[in-house]
């Protein structure tokens, strides 16, 4: 099992996800292989995720625009989902998860079916950059402090945020998968 210390700031899921994947790769690099970075959207920007602390209700339903996971998968039968504003323990089993989190897509119109951008994690640690500028009002102010670490940036992208929110088939690193498709990824049933 692979054991990640929490992201030290509660930012952005993105950036928790960037932390993450920047942990492993420091601490125990050859593990990175078998860990995803998943940005969970969809054309409209509403996706209902339950279980999550941000949820006012007893189920805890929140309506996010987008959402970012963390996954590991070490064998072919186990995949653990390391979710920063979940209530589900740290990590969760995929299935745990899943079922608790997104429930089916079968009893919601179409503008809230999610979909999922899959991308190797070392290929998100290459290649992704968030200026911050979605966490500012219009005067410039932040809508929440900032980490006190700087922005993410490489030396070809200052912000790229947006190349991962789309969920455009063929667009963009990784691959984009419907809910079906994602579980039939990641949840392999012993026969």
């Amino acid at each position: 099992m692979l054991w990640i210390r929490h992201a030290p700031d509660r930012f952005q899921s993105e950036e928790n996800v960037w932390k993450l994947c920047q942990d492993v790769s420091l601490r125990i690099p050859e593990e990175l292989d078998r860990c995803f970075v998943v940005f969970i959207s969809n054309p409209c920007r509403t996706v209902p995720l339950w279980k999550q602390r941000a949820g006012r209700e007893e189920d805890r339903l929140v309506i996010w625009d987008y959402h970012v996971i963390f996954l590991y998968s070490w064998d072919c039968k186990t995949c653990l989902v390391y979710d920063l504003d979940s209530e589900l323990p740290f990590p969760t089993f995929f299935h745990k998860y899943v079922t608790e989190t997104f429930r089916t897509d079968q009893v919601l119109k179409s503008d809230f079916h999610r979909f999922f951008r899959v991308v190797p994690a070392k290929q998100f640690l290459q290649h992704f950059a968030s200026d911050r500028r979605h966490m500012k009002r219009p005067d410039g102010s932040w809508i929440k402090p900032p980490p006190p670490y700087p922005a993410i940036c490489t030396s070809v992208a200052t912000n790229n945020l947006d190349e991962y929110i789309n969920m455009d088939i063929g667009s963009g690193l990784g691959q984009v998968l419907s809910l079906t498709e994602f579980v039939q990824r990641f949840y392999k049933i012993e026969k």
